[in-house]
């Protein structure tokens, strides 16, 4: 990397970290302010809500990067601008264009921490501010009917009462139908309480009725037993964050799971093209920056040596900029 690669990412660096530590300061003081309308329900006090916006701040910056991107480095260029070093530059050789691939590699540096965030802390991160504080709150998963959460297993539906912050699963009913004559019902399994340990569920308090093909029921009372699914507690903490706060992996498994059991994908493919294209839309947005001050450096630089008057030098800007967009003057 040559030397006027790092003078300008740096000046860029740090403008847009100033830019991210405002927005984050803004959006988590909101944030703060939102959750105290909860302070006091149950054992959610002062802390568990200061706690709770810490936990949230990676995902309010990750939410925030394309634009900290665009104000941060248009801000930086203007810093070099304003003391005339990019007049210098251009002086000594450097083209608009290594300007400009000085600023793209700043923002593959960009690209790949907004990766990071977005794939490894703020999932993390998020998942454990909504458990602490639906469990301060006292409260399960919110689900969207009266009846509990329901999930299709291939040729199997499930039912369970209610979703616990740890992911403990209370009162489940599971419908295993016939494979290949889905209106005939094969077994109906009650469980108290499950719990997912060793890479499998362990169903607790279960009573499970099998029905034969001539209509006969049998009734078994295992203590225990271990619930044959591909669902995973991955599958289930979709229940507990937004679809967008998932990683791209896990989201991608949850929306083959659904297609796989014929089920509504929309709100979750978007949520994983959001995730995908967010990234490039930051480095998109660090090009974007560079005619905004390219533009008004140059209106600078033309004011100052000559010494034109205020309305000459706006005529001699209008005219450059639509000479640079071929229009007609």
């Amino acid at each position: 990397m040559k030397l006027i690669d790092i003078y300008i990412g740096r000046c860029i660096v740090q403008q847009s970290l100033l830019v991210i530590a405002v927005l984050a300061g803004i959006f988590a003081f909101l944030n703060f302010i939102d959750q105290l309308t909860d302070l006091g329900s149950g054992s959610y006090g002062l802390l568990d809500v200061l706690w709770f916006v810490v936990l949230t701040t990676p995902r309010i910056i990750h939410d925030t990067f394309p634009m900290a991107s665009l104000v941060g480095t248009i801000l930086g260029l203007s810093v070099l601008a304003r003391h005339s070093e990019l007049t210098v530059m251009r002086a000594s050789g450097v083209s608009l264009g290594q300007i400009t691939g000085s600023v793209l590699k700043v923002g593959t540096i960009f690209v790949l921490l907004s990766l990071v965030i977005g794939e490894f802390v703020s999932p993390f991160t998020e998942t454990m501010a909504q458990r602490g504080r639906a469990e301060a709150l006292e409260q399960d998963i919110e689900q969207k009917h009266s009846s509990g959460l329901w999930m299709r297993d291939q040729a199997t539906f499930v039912n369970v009462a209610e979703v616990m912050p740890d992911l403990r699963l209370l009162r489940i009913k599971i419908f295993e139908f016939d494979r290949n004559n889905h209106d005939r019902l094969v077994s109906l399994t009650y469980a108290r309480s499950g719990k997912y340990d060793q890479d499998r569920w362990l169903l607790k308090g279960v009573s499970k009725t099998t029905i034969d093909e001539k209509g006969r029921a049998d009734i078994l009372g295992p203590d225990q037993w271990v619930w044959p699914t591909e669902v995973t507690p991955g599958m289930m903490s979709v229940f507990l964050v937004q679809p967008g706060q998932l990683p791209l992996l896990q989201l991608k498994k949850y929306i083959e799971h659904l297609k796989l059991n014929a089920q509504d994908t929309r709100a979750y493919e978007l949520a994983y093209w959001g995730k995908v294209v967010l990234p490039l839309s930051t480095a998109v947005m660090l090009i974007l920056a560079v005619p905004f001050v390219a533009v008004s450096w140059w209106c600078a630089d033309i004011v100052s040596p000559r010494g034109l008057s205020r309305t000459r030098a706006t005529q001699t800007c209008t005219r450059g900029v639509r000479l640079n967009r071929r229009l007609p003057e």
